[in-house]
C-alpha cells in the first residue's frame, strides 16, 4: 500500500509540476491576503491573540482555494475512473492526504516568516511554534482530504468544499489560535499540553475515520 500511495504522491507532483494550478493559487491568496492584512495594519506591533487569529486565517482560507483540487482534477480529466480500476481506495487516500500536506508545507514555509516579518511579531520559543505549525499541517490535511473526495463529485466544488470543511475545522482552528497565542507570549510546553493532546488527537481520529469511509466514497 505504501508503495502504491507513493507512487500516486509521485503521479500528482508531476502533474502539479506541469501545470502548478495549486501551488498558484494557494500562493497568489495567502501573499495577496497577508499583504492586505500587513499595509492595512501598519508597522505597528500586534497582540499576540490578534497575530494568532489573522496568521490562522490566512492559512486556512489559502488552504481552502486549492485543497480540493487534488480530486476533482481526477474527476474532471476522467483518471479517477482508472484509478478505481487499478489500486485500491486506501492508497488513493493515502497519496492524495501526501500531496496536500506537501502543498501546504509549501505555504507555510513562505508565508510564515513573511507573516512573522511584515506584522513585527514576535514568535517566542520558535522550537514550539514550529511543532505547532507542523501539529497544524497535519490537522488541516487530515479533515480537508476526505471532504475533497466527497466533493470532488458534484456540481458546486469549491463552495460545497469551504461549507463542509468549516464546521469540522472551526475547533481545531480555535486551539491552533490559541496555542499560537500562547508561543507569542512565551508560555512553557506545560502550558501548551492541553492544546498539544487535542493537536495530536484530532488527526488520529480523522484519518481513522478516513481510512474506515474512503472506500464508499471513493467507488460510491
Amino acid at each position: 500500500m505504501l508503495s502504491k500511495a507513493i507512487s500516486i504522491f509521485l503521479k500528482d507532483f508531476r502533474q502539479e509540476f506541469r501545470t502548478r494550478y495549486a501551488i498558484n493559487s494557494i500562493m497568489l491568496f495567502g501573499i495577496t491576503t497577508l499583504t492586505v492584512v500587513s499595509f492595512s495594519l501598519g508597522e505597528s506591533n500586534l497582540p499576540p491573540k490578534l497575530s494568532a487569529t489573522l496568521y490562522w486565517i490566512i492559512i486556512f482560507f489559502s488552504a481552502m482555494s486549492s485543497l480540493a483540487h487534488v480530486f476533482v482534477r481526477e474527476e474532471e480529466s476522467g483518471t479517477a475512473m482508472a484509478l478505481r480500476l487499478h489500486t485500491e481506495a486506501e492508497p488513493v487516500f493515502f497519496g492524495k492526504f501526501l500531496f496536500n500536506f506537501t502543498v501546504l508545507f509549501v505555504l507555510m514555509l513562505i508565508i510564515t516568516p513573511l507573516f512573522l516579518l511584515f506584522t513585527d511579531t514576535y514568535q517566542g520559543d520558535m522550537l514550539l511554534f514550529s511543532f505547532i505549525l507542523f501539529l497544524g499541517i497535519i490537522d488541516l490535511c487530515s479533515a480537508t482530504t476526505i471532504i475533497a473526495a466527497i466533493v470532488a463529485r458534484t456540481s458546486t466544488k469549491g463552495a460545497l468544499f469551504a461549507i463542509l470543511s468549516f464546521p469540522i475545522m472551526l475547533p481545531l482552528l480555535l486551539v491552533l489560535v490559541r496555542a499560537t497565542e500562547k508561543v507569542f507570549l512565551e508560555s512553557t510546553f506545560s502550558q501548551l499540553s492541553p492544546d498539544f493532546i487535542f493537536l495530536v488527537s484530532f488527526p488520529i481520529v480523522m484519518l481513522t475515520a478516513s481510512f474506515m469511509l474512503f472506500k464508499f466514497v471513493w467507488f460510491d
